[in-house]
Formats: C-alpha cells, structure tokens, sequence
C-alpha cells in the first residue's frame, strides 16, 4: 500500500522525513526501491510487514501492534565506519525506551545490535548498504514476540514492552521518540566521533565482563566480554589471549 507523509508530533526532528504504510513486505525492501529517489534522511514504517527479515536472512515475526521500521541515509563514510551506526541505532532504541517507559534500569544493550528487557530480546537492528545508502532497519517487540519455538535454539526467550512493562505504544508513537533520540545521538556522531557513542553503548552493554560466547557459521569463541574496540569489535579474554570478534551471534 503506498505510504503517505505522516503527521509529525512537536518532537520530530528536523531535517528527517518520514513515510508511514499500512502494510509493506519488509520496510528494508520498501527502503531499497525509494532510496534513490529521496532527498534526504527519511523512516519508513509499516502497520504490519509480510515477508520480513532479520540478519542472516532469518525470518522476523512482525504483526500489527509492533514496530517495524526502517532509516534511509546517504553514507557519506567508507561501510565499515557507517556500519558503527548499529551501536547509534541501538543506544537510540534504549532512550526511546526510556523515554517512554520511565524505566532505564529494565533495558540492556546486547552486541552487536539487540535490545533486551529484563533479560529477553525486545529490539533487534539490520543495517545494509545499498549504493550510497545505508538502511538501518529496526524491529521491536511492542504488543507482539515470537514464539519459543520460531527462535533459533540457545537464544534468547524473546519479551513485549507491553506484556514485561505494562506500557502500550503506537508504532507511530514509538518512532516520535526514537526518531528524535536517533537525530540526537547522530548528530553527536557525525561530529565527534564514535568515542562518546561507544562509551555511552558500553554503559549499557549486557554481560560486561563476564563469560559469553560469540557464534559464526565456522566457529565458537568463548571469552571473558572485555570490551568493544573503535572499530565495533567485540572483544573477549580467552585461554589464548584477547580476541576481537568482527560479526557474530551472542550467547550467554
């Protein structure tokens, strides 16, 4: 269904569009097709996605009451410095969720781009490039999560901000918020850096310095969670030494 410009709340920050859909396939495909013809930063959010993604292809439950949500940018900086956006996104997601909430202790922020509450996973982020742009799709557990058994085995159980917090959002309420917060925090990227980005992510990083295990096709790290690096990487104290994971899944 062709997505209409949006009202905007007071809060909405300048310089960002937005586009909201009843329904789309995913809002990353939907953020794909216009990239190349807008003008500026803009979110593309649907009511309701029927062939959603997570990372790795996975598929990604998102039905009407949730959040599904997509940032198109231009990437102005080589992919690997853009892609540090995922620790914005997610530190975005976290002072929204404050923000509306009223409840900052609830929230952590799992590497390298999940949200949890109270332990279970409430948020989760996929950035791709395509051209000169980056999309950064975000997902979250409002009303609605996925089953036990639709998740992959050993992660985490996954929670709703309605059902863990007793709080009930729009989609189109949450975006206000997380729009806002996201212009915040990548305006103070863009011009300091990803220091006090990282510093502020690692303040909320679930399992610091403790054991966890870092997962790819190949290969199993287990480690002490010692720290994220300039570049993003996860780094983990092993039997063999410090370790820096580049991409992974996260187990503990």
């Amino acid at each position: 269904m062709q997505g209409q410009q949006a009202s905007q709340s007071g809060n909405w920050p300048s310089g960002y569009a937005r586009r909201v859909y009843d329904s789309v396939d995913s809002t990353l495909s939907e953020a794909m097709r216009l990239a190349p013809t807008l003008g500026g930063p803009t979110w593309i959010l649907a009511e309701e996605q029927t062939a959603a993604r997570g990372r790795r292809g996975r598929a990604w439950s998102t039905p009407r009451g949730n959040f599904a949500g997509t940032l198109i940018m231009q990437r102005r900086e080589d992919p690997g410095y853009a892609a540090l956006r995922s620790f914005v996104a997610s530190l975005a997601l976290y002072r929204a969720f404050v923000a509306v909430s009223g409840q900052p202790d609830a929230f952590m922020l799992k590497w390298p781009n999940d949200v949890l509450l109270h332990g279970g996973k409430v948020a989760g982020i996929l950035l791709e490039s395509v051209g000169p742009h980056l999309l950064i799709g975000i997902g979250v557990n409002l009303a609605h999560a996925p089953s036990v058994a639709a998740i992959e085995p050993q992660a985490l159980a996954p929670v709703t901000l309605s059902g863990a917090l007793d709080v009930a959002i729009t989609p189109t309420g949450f975006l206000d918020a997380l729009a806002a917060e996201y212009a915040r925090l990548e305006h103070q990227f863009v011009t300091f850096g990803f220091l006090p980005i990282r510093k502020a992510w690692l303040a909320r990083a679930a399992k610091l310095g403790e054991v966890i295990t870092a997962r790819t096709m190949r290969s199993e790290t287990v480690g002490v969670f010692e720290d994220v690096d300039d570049t993003g990487n996860l780094i983990l104290k092993t039997a063999q030494g410090r370790v820096a994971v580049t991409a992974a899944d996260v187990f503990f």
